[in-house]
């Protein structure tokens, strides 16, 4: 394997190269790669690994769509069924102006 301060950039060949890309193992400079999931990966790589992720993000998306309504739903359920169990309780002499009136 070569020594990587003798290597030079891919796409700039006046440039020393600074990594080696593990997806096609060619070297880059600084300006060429970019950390993604704690690798360094050239441009092309990157769009292989992202393009290949998509359907996976696409799927947990829907289940975390899909939870997050379950519990909107149940938590809607709640402060309404806690509303109508407090108008419950609201004594019946309210309603017949027992209480609102004035001595």
């Amino acid at each position: 394997m070569p020594n990587l301060t003798h290597q030079r950039c891919f796409n700039h060949v006046a440039r020393e190269a600074a990594a080696r890309c593990p997806g096609c193992t060619r070297y880059f400079c600084r300006e060429c790669v970019t950390e993604h999931d704690d690798r360094v990966l050239c441009v092309a790589c990157l769009a292989k690994v992202s393009t290949e992720d998509l359907p996976r993000r696409r799927t947990l998306r829907r289940i975390t769509r899909a939870i997050q309504l379950g519990l909107g739903l149940l938590i809607a359920w709640f402060f309404f069924f806690a509303l109508a169990e407090t108008l419950q309780r609201i004594p019946d002499e309210f309603h017949e102006g027992n209480i609102w009136q004035t001595p």
